[in-house]
């Protein structure tokens, strides 16, 4: 179709991802709302991400093909999802 998911996510690339997703949700205060949905929906994390790519028509204008290629790549992981909400725990605790 658009060529998702044609390589995988490097452990660096995984790590910036990560990073990028924690400091949005920070400055915007939302990590607990955050954590709470992303442990909600882990077990879902592949179904998350497949539906990213299934509704890519929608997403691409808003947040560009790589965006949309990288965090649904990276979405498809349970074991990302964990470090993500790894993340943002450590930064809500930075910040009491």
């Amino acid at each position: 179709m658009f060529g998702f998911w044609e390589k995988e996510l490097t452990p660096e690339e995984e790590d910036q991802l990560i990073e990028r997703a924690a400091s949005a949700i920070a400055k915007r205060g939302l990590e607990a709302p955050a954590i709470l949905f992303f442990e909600m929906h882990r077990p879902l994390a592949n179904v998350g991400g497949h539906l990213m790519v299934a509704s890519s028509a929608f997403l691409v204008p808003f947040f560009g093909r790589d965006q949309v290629d990288d965090y649904s790549r990276l979405l498809s992981k349970p074991a990302s999802v964990d470090r993500l909400i790894q993340r943002l725990e450590s930064q809500a605790q930075g910040a009491t």
